[in-house]
């Protein structure tokens, strides 16, 4: 069977449109051999959001946002459409939030569920969440920004106001005079003590090491008089204790150079020493004695 080449040529166009129809979908994440379900909500604001963007739940991917439809004539102005793979329940309380994807400015969908879900009446396709807008690290920052350059204009503003209030015053103007003459007076200040330091004070430390050498010499001179005066005056002991020794007329030296009185000390201590004797044989003896021992006692 021979075909002619015009139903050649329609076949090979249905094919290459349905391959781009394929391949464009697969470029942009749709999976359309996978079923889904389509749930609504309503925007006042979009933030960038556009078709194709992805939505999360638990920061996991699990669809699309099919639609972004907007009627400025209603409130909310926006209507999102997204897309999430069939086989996940979204319980009651389930919200379609809103939030910033990437540092980019690009906006997602995520699906927050509730943190105790009832599980009795969950969402069919096609019903539309309740919806929330949550601002992202950007809106932050700017937010935050915003406010600190606020209360900085307003500080800047008031110091303005109050220089101008000093100016018109006078006051700064008097100020600005005292300042001056103050850095004149150090300025002088300043010259008179390096004046000073390279002229007077070499001088003064000149006198001073002077002073200091002739206050050593002085010291070291009354050290030697006072050991020289404490010498002699031990040599003159010792000489006068000599001479006394030497010396028969003293006492110190007849005691020391008379051997006859020598002999008669040691004479009279043996005397001491007999009497000594006779006095203890003498006590003894009357301890003996009973009688004398009771006419002692009466």
């Amino acid at each position: 069977m021979k075909y002619s080449r015009e139903i050649k040529v329609g076949v090979l166009a249905v094919i290459c449109a349905g391959i781009l129809y394929f391949g464009f979908n697969f470029l942009k994440g749709v999976n359309i051999f996978s079923p889904t379900d389509c749930y609504y909500g309503f925007f006042e604001r979009s933030n960038g959001l556009t078709e194709q963007a992805p939505v999360y739940i638990l920061g996991h991917k699990v669809g699309l946002v099919e639609t972004v439809q907007y009627d400025f004539t209603k409130i909310p102005a926006f209507t999102v459409g997204v897309n999430i793979d069939k086989g996940i329940v979204l319980p009651r309380g389930t919200e379609m939030a809103l939030i910033a994807d990437g540092l980019l400015g690009g906006a997602a969908i995520e699906l927050k569920l509730p943190t105790m879900p009832n599980r009795a009446m969950p969402y069919q396709r096609g019903d539309t969440l309740p919806t929330v807008v949550t601002p992202g690290l950007i809106d932050n920052l700017q937010t935050g920004i915003l406010s600190h350059l606020d209360s900085l204009l307003i500080e800047a503003n008031t110091l303005l106001g109050t220089l101008n209030n000093e100016m018109e015053q006078g006051s700064l103007h008097n100020s600005l005079q005292h300042i001056e003459q103050l850095t004149a007076n150090l300025n002088v200040s300043a010259n008179d003590l390096r004046r000073l330091t390279h002229n007077q004070l070499p001088e003064m430390m000149s006198k001073v090491d002077t002073t200091l050498s002739d206050l050593q010499v002085v010291m070291a001179a009354v050290r030697k008089a006072e050991i020289e005066n404490t010498i002699a005056e031990l040599n003159t002991a010792i000489q006068s204790v000599n001479t006394a020794l030497k010396s028969e007329d003293g006492t110190l030296g007849l005691l020391l150079n008379d051997k006859a009185l020598y002999d008669n000390l040691n004479t009279t201590l043996e005397d001491l020493d007999k009497v000594m004797l006779n006095v203890d044989s003498v006590v003894m003896s009357i301890k003996a004695r009973p009688f004398i021992q009771k006419k002692l006692k009466k």
